[in-house]
């Protein structure tokens, strides 16, 4: 892990193409500001926890759902 200080108004870059500057301190929290192109993403970790434990969800549901069909479709199949 890379650890940096910066003041209000300075800026990070990461890659050639993001950058992170810190626009505020307000208390114990840092506000910080975003460049990224458009097709980088950009979320807080408790959004992206998240969206990873309802994809992690739907897969296994929709596993579950395939083998079920599979199985009917087995039952019905006649030779």
């Amino acid at each position: 892990m890379l650890v940096l200080r910066r003041k209000i108004g300075e800026t990070v870059m990461i890659g050639s193409d993001i950058q992170v500057q810190i626009l505020g301190i307000e208390g114990d929290q840092i506000k910080l500001g975003f460049l990224a192109p458009k097709d980088v993403q950009i979320l807080r970790q408790e959004l992206y926890e998240g969206i990873v434990a309802e994809n992690m969800a739907a897969k296994e549901q929709t596993s579950q759902l395939q083998q079920e069909q599979i199985l009917n479709l087995l039952k019905n199949f006649k030779m």
